[in-house]
């Protein structure tokens, strides 16, 4: 496998990772009872940190490219194994 196609499925891995942890661990201003400024929607976060984000994903990113990846080396699941045209 060529650098850019690991780099670019990593890649794929880190944006659905963290789509995946973002709304783990936010709170809301309900929640937290916190003041809100005018205009803005009660369900706004009041703790989002986007390093935090960033952080997690990379940590699930990692893990699930490495499975990924030795997955690919090692052939243990295959296109024939995932065809479900075969069953029916």
């Amino acid at each position: 496998m060529k650098l850019t196609s690991i780099l670019a499925i990593y890649f794929l891995f880190w944006i659905m990772s963290a789509f995946l942890v973002m709304p783990f661990g936010i709170r809301s201003h309900d929640d937290d009872q916190a003041e809100m400024i005018p205009g803005q929607v009660s369900s706004a976060p009041v703790n989002f940190s986007a390093k935090r984000v960033a952080k997690r994903a990379t940590v699930l990113s990692v893990v699930l490219f490495g499975l990924y990846y030795l997955n690919y080396v090692n052939g243990w699941i295959g296109v024939d194994d995932i065809d479900i045209t075969n069953y029916f």
